[in-house]
């Protein structure tokens, strides 16, 4: 369990449950369909499997979580209780509030290409995506170990590969990380980033035209404030 502040204030005890550093990383996994242990480690990073493991029996000794065998299988899913879901909305404010305050402490080593990464996977509308299969190779000027990624999209299967995966590309998009970072977030648009240089898009008209059309901004490029959002509950 937390350390106890020894105050009846709900604002102090809803701290003891998740403020410890991860907490609400892994709540904002749990809400964005993550249930498995290796899935919670990809989307949180830096996270050692001994602290995820202890972060989530506190999360269940709460009653946030749940953990249950996988049918038919080895190991375990978490699942997001009731009172889990019901912190979608707080999450939604505080990222919303995140959006509006904390860019100007954003640092160059803030920006990690894995999770970036992941977030354009969950990010593609392959529903919007011409024909049966998709490539799009992303290359990161200033990311030496690993500068190319790609994104393959094949009916409703969307995967990121770091090796080459013999496919003939569909579009081609050489920037640096932050770059990308601030046009997935709405901080700029794909047309401004490209005007200014920033990025290069190669690829036909029908893709890169309107990108967002296929590759969704982040959630708060397009919510209100986080007064607005709490003021709506």
């Amino acid at each position: 369990m937390s350390h106890s502040y020894g105050q009846w204030c709900p604002i102090a005890k809803s701290t003891e449950i998740l403020g410890e550093k991860w907490t609400m990383l892994i709540v904002r996994e749990l809400l964005m369909g993550s249930t498995r242990f290796s899935e919670l480690q990809r989307g949180l990073g830096a996270i050692s499997p001994t602290l995820l493991t202890r972060r989530l029996v506190t999360l269940e000794e709460y009653d946030l979580v749940y953990k249950r065998r996988i049918q038919g299988g080895r190991g375990h899913e978490y699942l997001p209780t009731a009172s889990c879901r019901q912190l979608q909305p707080i999450l939604l404010a505080l990222g919303s509030w995140g959006m509006e305050w904390s860019k100007a402490f954003m640092s160059d080593a803030d920006y990690d290409v894995e999770l970036l990464m992941l977030y354009l996977q969950r990010s593609i509308v392959p529903e919007n995506l011409p024909g049966s299969r998709t490539v799009v190779l992303f290359q990161f000027t200033d990311f030496d170990e690993q500068p190319k990624w790609w994104i393959t999209v094949e009916g409703g299967n969307v995967d990121v590969c770091t090796t080459d995966p013999g496919l003939d590309v569909d579009v081609f998009i050489t920037t640096k990380v932050r770059a990308m970072a601030d046009a997935w977030l709405g901080h700029t648009t794909y047309k401004a980033a490209k005007a200014s240089g920033e990025m290069e898009i190669i690829g036909p008209a029908a893709l890169t035209r309107n990108i967002t059309s296929w590759l969704s901004d982040c959630i708060f490029a397009s919510l209100p404030n986080a007064e607005e959002i709490l003021a709506a509950r």
